[in-house]
């Protein structure tokens, strides 16, 4: 059985995903964002102190393009874990991509998919044409006889389309000579200026504890301005702020939750999130005026996703024994390879990843201040279709 190496990367981040239940008819866009959320979960879990970043979206993304290949179990155990229907999601996916990846998004929003066969190596015509005609996968052949230049020539096709955030994702090592078929990419950049600019001479060195107690002193971004902001709680009756920073243009957010409590623990809210409570904070917030500090952060991670989505119920694409890929080549293949990368920094302009207020409120009293001062939790959303591009929980800036 052959080897098909499956290597998710996202612009800023490298990541795969998984679904929860949602309260109405979620889109594709959050069919595929529960996945991933479910893996960011599932890491978390395994590492409460870390800073862990991950782009839901490109978890859905690399299976999407897997699936056209995938026959029998195989492909139920993908349709299951992504909510899909059988027949085949293809054309909600072209219409999601198309939406992702329109004109009014490039200066910010830039996603790119590819395959990298061995030369020779015959893939269906169909598993080809529905993947460029649905994510415009490009498709590309390499010498994989020779490991190091093949991992080479990935990873300077990754720098190329995130802009040299993430300068390497493949391993020599990663990679058979004698048995690597596909390499399987999805690389996302995102890049967006906050809506409402912090002003660096805000910016001052303020205490932020940690997820295990310690005090550290952090540039902590300041501003007055009108934000969304609501308070959630918990199915188990804990509370956390949830506050929205729009980016320019209005389609694409970041939001931040953060416990209420300072003896709440951010691994108790995290379980409980999913598209649907997303859906959900957008009701319960409202527009305030406060002064809000944020601590600048930069944060990466590499995640290797066989694990977490082996969990969640995708493994016969593991297993040599069981992966049926027959609709992408008459050789038997099996996925050797999840692996995901991910990068975030964030700053006075915006955010870099890879991954509006028309009434302005005037507060007769002085507003409050809302401190970001201990572990929370941000997602970047793209708010039409509701798409969770990153994700990733911030220990220690």
């Amino acid at each position: 059985m052959k080897t098909l190496s499956f290597l998710c990367l996202f612009g800023l981040v490298v990541l795969r995903g998984h679904g929860g239940a949602l309260s109405q008819a979620p889109s594709y866009g959050e069919r595929g964002s529960d996945l991933g959320i479910q893996v960011f979960q599932q890491e978390v879990r395994s590492r409460p102190l870390d800073n862990i970043v991950l782009s839901p979206h490109g978890v859905a993304s690399i299976l999407g393009m897997l699936l056209p290949g995938a026959h029998g179990e195989t492909r139920k155990q993908v349709l299951t874990a992504l909510r899909y229907k059988k027949n085949g999601p293809y054309k909600m996916l072209k219409k999601l991509h198309k939406t992702l990846t329109a004109k009014a998004n490039q200066d910010s929003l830039l996603i790119a998919n590819a395959m990298f066969t061995k030369e020779g190596f015959p893939m269906k015509e169909a598993f080809v044409a529905t993947n460029k005609a649905n994510f415009q996968c490009e498709s590309r052949s390499l010498d994989f006889r020779h490991p190091s230049k093949a991992a080479d020539d990935i990873n300077e096709w990754v720098s190329n389309k995130t802009k040299g955030h993430i300068p390497s994702l493949v391993k020599a090592d990663m990679l058979d000579s004698a048995l690597t078929r596909l390499v399987a990419v999805n690389s996302i950049y995102f890049k967006g200026l906050w809506k409402s600019r912090f002003q660096a001479e805000d910016t001052k060195m303020r205490p932020f504890t940690s997820g295990d107690g310690t005090v550290h002193k952090v540039p902590m971004m300041s501003q007055l301005s009108v934000f969304n902001i609501g308070m959630v709680t918990t199915p188990q009756g804990l509370k956390y702020k949830v506050i929205e920073l729009p980016y320019h243009g209005n389609t694409v957010s970041m939001l931040i939750a953060l416990p209420s409590e300072e003896n709440t623990p951010l691994s108790h809210i995290i379980p409980t999130i999913s598209t649907a409570s997303v859906q959900n904070w957008t009701k319960l917030m409202h527009m305030m005026k406060i002064r809000l500090l944020i601590p600048k952060f930069t944060a990466d991670a590499e995640v290797d996703l066989k694990g977490s989505l082996s969990a969640l119920g995708l493994t016969d694409m593991f297993s040599s024994e069981r992966a049926d890929f027959r609709h992408l080549s008459a050789e038997p293949l099996y996925v050797s390879t999840a692996l995901q990368k991910a990068k975030i920094e964030v700053n006075e302009d915006g955010t870099k990843a890879s991954a509006a207020t028309t009434a302005i409120l005037i507060a007769r009293s002085s507003p409050p201040w809302v401190a970001v001062d201990r572990p929370f939790l941000f997602l970047i959303r793209h708010n039409p279709t509701g798409t969770i591009l990153f994700m990733g929980q911030i220990n220690q800036p």
